[in-house]
C-alpha cells in the first residue's frame, strides 16, 4: 500500500502539480481511501516530503570508467535523463518553486541536493587523485558548476536540454576546474 501511494503521489504530482495535488486525487489514483492515507501521513505535505524522498533516493550510479572525461559525461547524461520526464521536471518544479512556502520540502531540497553531490564526489575524488583535475579542486563546487547549465536551461530559460546541453556541461566544468577556479577557498 505504502509504494502504491507513495507512486501515486509522484504521479499526481507530476500531473496536477503541488498546489492542486488532493489526498483524494492519491487515493483515486493509488486505489485506496483516503483515511489509509491520514492514517499513515499527517497532511499533504508529509505525504508529498516523502514521495519526492523516495522518489530522489533511488540510487545515482556513479560511473568509474577510469576517465574524468567519460565518468562526468555519464554523470550528466544520468542527471539530464532524470530531470526531462515528466516526473523529474514536476519534481523539480516543486521541489524549487513551491518549497518557499513549505518548511518540509524545503529542508527536503537541502537534503536532496546534498546526498546527490555526497554521492557524486567520489568521481572528482577519483580524477584529483588520477592528475586528472587539480589537487585542489573543491568537489562541491565541480559537480555545481557540472549541474548549473542542465537546471538554468530546466528551470530559467525553458530551452531544450538532451545529451548535447549534458556533454557541453561536463566540458564546461572540466574546463573550469582545469584553469584553477574551482579550487577550494
Amino acid at each position: 500500500m505504502r509504494t502504491a501511494v507513495l507512486a501515486a503521489a509522484v504521479t499526481e504530482l507530476a500531473t496536477t502539480g503541488y498546489a492542486a495535488l488532493t489526498v483524494e486525487g492519491v487515493a483515486q489514483r493509488a486505489g485506496v481511501h483516503k483515511t489509509t492515507i491520514y492514517r499513515n501521513w499527517k497532511d499533504s505535505d508529509s505525504l508529498v516530503s516523502d514521495a519526492l524522498a523516495g522518489h530522489f533516493d533511488s540510487d545515482i550510479p556513479i560511473p568509474d570508467t577510469g576517465s574524468v572525461d567519460d565518468d562526468l559525461r555519464a554523470l550528466a547524461r544520468s542527471l539530464v535523463a532524470t530531470l526531462t520526464t515528466q516526473a523529474g521536471r514536476a519534481l523539480i518544479t516543486t521541489v524549487l518553486a513551491d518549497a518557499v512556502g513549505h518548511p518540509r520540502l524545503a529542508e527536503l531540497k537541502q537534503a536532496v541536493f546534498d546526498d546527490r553531490f555526497r554521492r557524486a564526489e567520489p568521481v572528482v575524488t577519483r580524477a584529483v587523485e588520477r592528475g586528472e583535475l587539480p589537487p585542489d579542486t573543491d568537489p562541491s563546487e565541480f559537480l555545481k558548476a557540472l549541474a548549473a547549465p542542465v537546471f538554468f536551461r530546466l528551470v530559467l530559460t525553458g530551452e531544450p536540454v538532451d545529451e548535447t546541453t549534458a556533454d557541453r556541461a561536463a566540458q564546461v566544468a572540466l574546463a573550469a576546474a582545469r584553469a584553477g577556479v574551482l579550487s577550494a577557498a
